[in-house]
């Protein structure tokens, strides 16, 4: 296995507009993969940001068949590139809920997994009149998803599972090497706890986390936090796109992955483990 891949992350502030950012995330997607991207993360809601969560039922897909997921494997095809395509709406066992799922599309427009969002924010936000409801209108998962790729274990997660380190143990003791986290943090959430979040991921798990978020401000009057990251397992930030739609790249070093977990092995110095 080759032992270097160049990364990129996306980072949107998506409106009601389909079309308009499925413009804009081929756009974001081309030009990482101009700048040698192999793996190709987008954020969450990459294709749809509404007036409300109930929104999303109308873009609601059959798993497997529809525009959303046939946009993810055209390009991912057409451009040789894994994709990990933020969150679409496909749906639930429970009619008037959906699954935010997170698709991923090798280089030969393959899906090779489906991940469901298993923590959902249902928050009164500290101070402010800002409230979500997420469970109101998503179905939660309840199967953490690792799988095989070129660049090494991939382990998914979405936004608000930032928040529950034992899910990220869970990939771990799967095999994870690489974490990718589609997310949309709002401001306040984002600037209080987004890149510790993100560090503590990595440096716990001795893993790479690579970060996608919603920057900006959107029509529904939600102001979302950026701030997009690709972190290394010490920790250190390689890359990071502030406010506003954007990308970055970065390379991820499996030798350097290897040596951290050799030399400074706190993975394997583990003494209690958590249910899930």
């Amino acid at each position: 296995m080759k032992e270097k891949h160049k990364i990129g992350v996306i980072q949107m502030a998506s409106g009601p507009n389909v079309d308009a950012n499925l413009f804009e995330a081929e756009r974001l997607i081309r030009e990482s993969v101009d700048e040698g991207a192999e793996l190709v993360v987008l954020p969450e809601n990459f294709a749809f940001m509404g007036q409300g969560d109930r929104d999303q039922r109308a873009l609601c897909e059959v798993d497997g068949d529809g525009p959303l997921q046939a946009f993810l494997a055209r390009l991912a095809k057409q451009l040789g590139v894994w994709l990990v395509g933020g969150t679409i709406p496909l749906q639930a066992d429970d009619p008037d809920r959906v699954r935010a799922a997170c698709l991923v599309f090798d280089d030969r427009g393959e899906r090779v997994a489906r991940y469901d969002k298993i923590h959902l924010f249902d928050v009164n936000l500290p101070g402010l009149d800002e409230r979500y409801h997420e469970s109101a209108v998503i179905e939660p998962g309840f199967q953490p998803v690792v799988i095989d790729s070129p660049f090494g274990r991939l382990g998914l997660a979405i936004c608000y599972d930032l928040r529950f380190p034992e899910l990220f143990r869970r990939l771990l003791d799967e095999g994870a090497e690489i974490l990718a986290v589609p997310s949309a943090f709002t401001a306040v959430t984002g600037k209080a706890h987004w890149e510790p979040l993100i560090r503590a991921r990595a440096i716990e798990n001795l893993a790479y986390v690579v970060a996608a978020a919603q920057g900006g401000f959107h029509v529904n009057g939600r102001e979302t936090h950026g701030h997009s990251l690709i972190v290394d397992p010490w920790g250190t930030i390689l890359a990071q796109v502030t406010r506003g739609t954007g990308f970055v790249c970065a390379s991820i070093d499996r030798e350097f992955l290897e040596s951290v977990r050799c030399s400074f092995p706190t993975i394997y110095h583990r003494r209690l483990k958590c249910n899930t």
